[in-house]
């Protein structure tokens, strides 16, 4: 499927830093709670991501990533997730984070 170019241009994908991760034993699926700054116009959000087989929560703090802003809150296992952070599965399906290279500032968009 094919989409135009205005409509990539609605998908709010910015770069931010994670500042803080912890384990999330409520979820369904092995799960990590992470906060990322995207900047001062979004500021702090946060998200539920199944990034475990890679990543620990001390190896996240400091990594900046990408993530989707503009998607709305969804609830997971009672926590209100606000973002999408992406990656793309590795050969056994497991997520390996989007990232910026060089770092550039919190709150830059995708183009």
């Amino acid at each position: 499927m094919l989409i135009s170019y205005e409509d990539f241009s609605k998908i709010e994908i910015l770069s931010g830093t994670i500042i803080k991760a912890e384990p999330f034993p409520r979820a369904h699926k092995p799960a990590y709670k992470v906060w990322a700054d995207f900047g001062p116009e979004k500021g702090i959000l946060q998200t539920s991501a199944q990034v475990t087989a890679h990543y620990t929560p001390e190896s996240l703090l400091g990594r900046q990533i990408l993530g989707v802003v503009n998607l709305g809150a969804k609830n997971i296992a009672g926590f209100e997730s606000q973002f999408l952070m992406v990656g793309c599965e590795d050969p056994q399906g497991a997520v390996c984070l989007a990232t910026v290279d060089p770092k550039v500032n919190n709150g830059k968009k995708l183009f």
